[in-house]
């Protein structure tokens, strides 16, 4: 049959079975569906697989060539990706955590924060970096008051609050 890969699959089909049952991470699933479809009796070509799998015909090869290099282990292996590091490191969040949790010392803008690690930590951030970090990672918001006018007059608002009170 033209199109079908020749891999010499060790393990047997009931074993194959075994593992994708047991196995909770959804990426080595998927590898050792690929390596239980092939060792079918009805073996079907690597394009077909990766539709039935989800995954384009070249990451279905690139595992079965990892699987023949190293086995199953081999495949099973997940490497971790370095990616970009972190601009505010770990140690310097947790500082700022602290900071962020304590309501005596806590900040009145972002760009207050932004000098705070420049400052004490000696971490450069910009301004959208640690909105980002503060507002959506950390989970604070940090709040000043509204400025007063002036020319507020102090029993006037309590007046308006006593006859606009909600039920």
């Amino acid at each position: 049959m033209v199109g079908v890969t020749r891999i010499k699959i060790q393990e047997t089909v009931a074993e194959l079975e075994a593992l994708i049952q047991q196995q909770s991470n959804p990426n080595r699933k998927e590898r050792l569906q690929v390596l239980y479809l092939l060792k079918l009796a009805d073996a079907r070509s690597i394009s077909a697989i990766a539709k039935v799998v989800g995954r384009h015909r070249g990451s279905v090869q690139r595992w079965l060539s990892q699987y023949r290099e190293a086995g199953l282990n081999g495949l099973l292996e997940t490497r971790q990706s370095s990616g970009r590091p972190q601009v505010i490191p770990g140690w310097a969040l947790k500082s700022l955590q602290r900071r962020l949790d304590d309501p005596e010392t806590g900040f009145g803008s972002y760009t207050q924060v932004q000098q705070w690690l420049s400052e004490t930590l000696n971490v450069e951030a910009e301004y959208a970096t640690v909105h980002h970090l503060v507002r959506y990672r950390l989970g604070a918001k940090l709040k000043a008051a509204r400025p007063v006018h002036a020319k507020q007059n102090p029993e006037a608002l309590e007046a308006f609050k006593q006859t606009s009170a909600t039920t």
